[in-house]
């Protein structure tokens, strides 16, 4: 039977050789970042992968499939702005089916990565609880299930930080910070969460990539890497911004999958431009991370 799910040539070739691979999302291109910002990002994350000796492996739905390594001219077509539908894990029977273009959210590329057989993926922030509506991100579930380890700068800075480490633990997903002591909180620096377990540089890291095989674990481990001090935004400000914006979110109703593109576009708006600047290197530094962690566990 052929599957749906399907890596790229240069993504099997990899693989096959035992050479490092890194998953990336392409919601983070087709909802999560204005053009021409969103074309930059996939330079910036790609090029970074390569720097650290991976294969960066983009994911979408392209027309009956779920692609793993998207090609720089699909990748154009998903940075054009309403070309492509978010599709969570949940979504992906239904986009195939439809013969859709769906840009990858990190529950959806993370369960594909995992079926061709990767098991480093990067992200800026991942969804997580928000205040007050009980909106919970399907990517919560989806690391829950799903053994690999994914970088990220912690919990959005629109979501409850507290809450959504309380969700992780609940579901067994292991928060581990990379040089840091606190969970970080994606524009800020830390959020007032105490970590369990640290590693200082991406070979300790790699030990938990080749545990998660040995074990055939069940669930994902979050490597939390933090903004750089010199890029953290103040946590009052950000605090502020996400208040406002999260009123103004339900003043107008968004919900579901269109309320975190919401908010971070919101987020840019009241501070000048500054989170976005600062999305995009948390997102090219945590390739670049994820890329030197494949590197060392292969």
């Amino acid at each position: 039977m052929r599957s749906a799910v399907v890596p790229s040539e240069e993504v099997r070739v990899a693989l096959e050789a035992g050479r490092p691979v890194v998953a990336l999302e392409t919601s983070v291109v087709a909802q999560g970042l204005p053009p021409p910002r969103n074309a930059e990002c996939v330079e910036r994350m790609s090029s970074a992968v390569r720097r650290a000796g991976a294969v960066p492996a983009w994911t979408g739905v392209v027309y009956g499939s779920v692609v793993v390594g998207l090609t720089e001219d699909e990748l154009a077509v998903f940075a054009e702005p309403g070309r492509a539908t978010k599709v969570a894990r949940r979504d992906v029977p239904v986009a195939v089916a439809a013969q859709l273009l769906g840009a990858t959210t990190v529950s959806a590329t993370i369960w594909a990565a995992a079926r061709v057989g990767i098991r480093v993926a990067a992200t800026g922030g991942i969804g997580g609880v928000h205040p007050g509506s009980g909106d919970v991100s399907a990517d919560l579930l989806e690391l829950a299930r799903t053994p690999v380890l994914l970088v990220c700068s912690g919990p959005k800075s629109v979501v409850d930080p507290v809450a959504t480490a309380e969700r992780l633990e609940e579901l067994g997903v292991a928060i581990v910070g990379y040089r840091c002591g606190r969970l970080p909180f994606f524009l800020v620096r830390e959020a007032p969460v105490e970590l369990e377990e640290r590693v200082e540089d991406p070979a300790a890291a790699a030990s938990i990539v080749r545990a998660l095989r040995d074990l055939d674990a069940d669930a994902a481990v979050l490597l939390c890497n933090p903004v750089p001090d010199e890029l953290a935004m103040d946590p009052k400000v950000v605090a502020a911004a996400a208040r406002a914006c999260l009123d103004l979110s339900e003043r107008e109703g968004v919900r579901g999958k269109g309320l975190t593109p919401y908010l971070l576009s919101c987020l840019a708006e009241r501070t000048a431009g500054r989170s976005l600047e600062v999305n995009l290197a948390l997102l090219e530094a945590n390739a670049r991370l994820a890329g030197e962690v494949a590197a060392a566990s292969t």
